[in-house]
């Protein structure tokens, strides 16, 4: 059970968009000056994670939350408008810098699937926001690989291994049902399928 509630709270959502943004760097073929990485890395630290940590924060302490995993269908709806609008003002602006437009993509994906999930829950649905975190990721890095012909074979290998391990846990910590595993899971990696549909089209 310890180590369940230390993979949800190490691998929580927030932390994959600068994951996705980190590997995107590392491995991109086209150059781009070290102080336009830095500055783009920083900026999307701020605003995708120090920001929203700062937000839970705030929401946790004034009771709108129970736990920094909202648990409840009610609990989630506030923050994930939060999130949405975050994902598209990182998008926009990566997208109009003009330097890193694939990578804006992925925070566009991000977007599509939270407001997705936004829905569901109106439906008393509740994603797995743990499932769908990565398997964006794992959305975004097929696409990603493919515009630049990457062989990101290992990373793959990993993420899926990772995933499985996370699916583990929060089944384990009676958090979600399997189908509410599977449906996070199959919302993270098509939206991020369908804005880079949308993008090449």
């Amino acid at each position: 059970m310890k180590f369940s509630k230390f993979i949800s709270y190490f691998f929580h959502p927030i932390n994959f968009p600068i994951v996705g943004s980190l590997i995107y760097f590392l491995f991109i073929p086209k150059h781009i000056f070290k102080t336009q990485e830095y500055t783009i890395l920083t900026l999307i630290l701020v605003g995708s994670y120090i920001f929203p940590l700062i937000l839970l924060i705030i929401l946790k302490y004034f009771g709108m939350l129970s736990s920094y995993h909202m648990a409840t269908v009610e609990e989630r709806k506030f923050p994930a408008i939060l999130f949405i609008g975050i994902s598209y003002i990182i998008g926009d602006w990566l997208y109009k810098s003009g330097i890193v437009d694939l990578l804006a993509l992925f925070y566009y994906g991000y977007g599509v699937g939270i407001a997705i999930s936004y829905i569901l829950l109106h439906l008393k649905i509740k994603a797995s926001l743990h499932s769908l975190a990565i398997s964006g990721l794992i959305g975004f890095l097929i696409c990603y690989s493919y515009s630049y012909q990457i062989n990101l074979i290992y990373i793959f290998i990993i993420l899926f291994i990772l995933a499985g391990i996370i699916a583990s846990s929060r089944l384990k910590l009676k958090a979600h049902t399997i189908n509410e595993i599977w449906i996070g899971f199959l919302l993270g990696i098509i939206s991020q399928f369908i804005v880079f549909g949308v993008y090449i089209m």
